[in-house]
């Protein structure tokens, strides 16, 4: 069946593409593209010609799966381009069920007891939707399952479908195994050349090139991101890796939570980065570092607002008070080392009731950094929305020291406020040579 939905110039190349002769692959590129439509698409148009074909369309966490294809992104597809074909969805294994027996199975990696059943049929597609988000461990396990044997019937004739699999992403840094692979066409761990290079192709497609299904006023949007924020989601290329990098943009998508979902906090607190703040009531120091997070019931980290503000003491120390009553938090935390008394000073000054707390930094950047990222690894912190500007900086960070062109108050202030909800998780620092031992980063006050 051919589908009847209309696709921009670009998208007929990209279909084009992932009609080739090659086994894997991948569109990659900005925000709203059409990369997830095209792709399922493909799939669908896949299961539709194939009868009693499965296919697997699988992103990191079921969660982000169900709410993105099946509940958004595979309707429209269906409806869009396939008016005349029925479907039934299962709602207790997440498959859809096609006239022609054809199945379409949804599901997360995250998910150990999901991944083992679906992974223990076999599949003639195989699409990784966001696959930055995806360890490549869990890439390697999912294609050892794209291995059914399926007949295609197109105009009356049957010839054997060939097995695909799909890959999208908004770019991650060059680091990442998708630009080993198919920029570098090299193994992501071994570095070796691919043994079958010819077998990849990959596809750049932008929002600049779904304009005409892009809301107004979208691409301007963008356009307002940071610099690598435009470069990752305007312009769809992958970053400069960061030596030694700590934060790798795909462990803050992997858990990024994009319904807003989130569980109840058992502690939530506002900390804040003060350094160079001064004393003046002016906005021309350097921007102060504000930021929420809460420790849900989970025992998992959110990080909920960055309210990151450059302005002088009235202003900022309202913008912290402000979110402490609106969260309701336990505590506003500052550190000692930059002014300790001038914050706490600030924060009484615009809300005497608040709980304030010091911490004081008895390690560098990096060091207090390090056990935090390995949180992020784990999904132990999860972003609640996108933070730009916060990610820039946290992506900045390396084994060797803040790699950035500016202060990170931003993550400074994220890291401090992770601390707090994760007591002991820095380490204190070596004893001075007087055996008086240095502070520990912690609660104080």
């Amino acid at each position: 069946m051919t589908p009847a939905c209309s696709l921009t110039p670009k998208q007929q190349q990209a279909n084009a593409l992932l009609g080739g002769s090659e086994t894997n692959v991948m569109l990659f590129g900005g925000s709203r593209s059409g990369k997830t439509f095209l792709l399922t698409r493909a799939t669908c148009a896949r299961a539709i010609k194939a009868p009693k074909s499965r296919h697997a369309i699988l992103r990191f966490r079921f969660n982000a799966v169900k709410n993105s294809i099946v509940m958004d992104t595979f309707p429209k597809v269906m409806s869009l381009c396939f008016p005349g074909v029925k479907y039934e969805i299962n709602k207790t294994d997440w498959f859809a069920t096609l006239p022609n027996k054809s199945e379409i199975w949804f599901g997360g990696l995250d998910d150990k007891e999901r991944t083992e059943k679906i992974l223990g049929m076999e599949f003639a597609t195989i699409y990784l939707n966001e696959c930055s988000q995806i360890p490549y461990g869990s890439v390697e396990t999912a294609l050892t399952r794209l291995a059914q044997k399926a007949d295609q019937i197109i105009d009356g004739k049957s010839s054997q479908l060939k097995n695909k699999a799909y890959y999208d992403c908004n770019p991650p840094s060059k680091a990442h195994w998708a630009y080993r692979i198919f920029k570098e066409q090299r193994h992501p761990d071994t570095k070796e050349p691919l043994v079958r290079p010819t077998d990849y192709a990959s596809m750049q497609i932008n929002p600049g090139d779904n304009v005409e299904n892009l809301r107004d006023g979208y691409l301007e949007s963008l356009q307002a991101l940071s610099a690598r924020g435009r470069k990752r989601f305007l312009d769809g290329e992958f970053a400069d890796a960061t030596p030694n990098q700590l934060f790798a943009e795909e462990d803050i998508d992997r858990w990024r939570i994009t319904d807003g979902i989130t569980p109840d906090f058992v502690r939530v607190v506002v900390a804040v980065d003060p350094s160079g703040a001064g004393d003046s009531d002016n906005a021309d120091n350097d921007a102060i570092g504000i930021v929420v997070a809460g420790l849900g019931t989970d025992g998992n980290a959110y990080l909920i607002e960055d309210l990151t503000v450059k302005a002088g003491p009235a202003t900022w120390g309202r913008v912290a008070t402000d979110a402490y009553d609106r969260h309701q938090a336990d505590a506003i935390i500052g550190e000692t080392n930059y002014g300790g008394a001038m914050v706490q000073h600030v924060i009484k000054t615009a809300n005497p009731r608040a709980n304030y707390r010091q911490v004081t930094a008895s390690r560098g950047k990096a060091v207090r950094a390090e056990p935090i990222a390995a949180l992020y690894e784990t999904g132990k912190v999860r972003h609640v929305g996108r933070f730009n500007d916060l990610e820039d900086e946290l992506a900045a960070f390396s084994t060797s020291g803040y790699m950035g062109e500016s202060s990170p108050n931003r993550a400074d202030a994220a890291i401090w406020a992770i601390s707090s909800l994760f007591p002991g998780i820095v380490k204190p620092a070596v004893e001075k040579k007087d055996k008086t031992p240095m502070r520990r980063t912690g609660w104080m006050g």
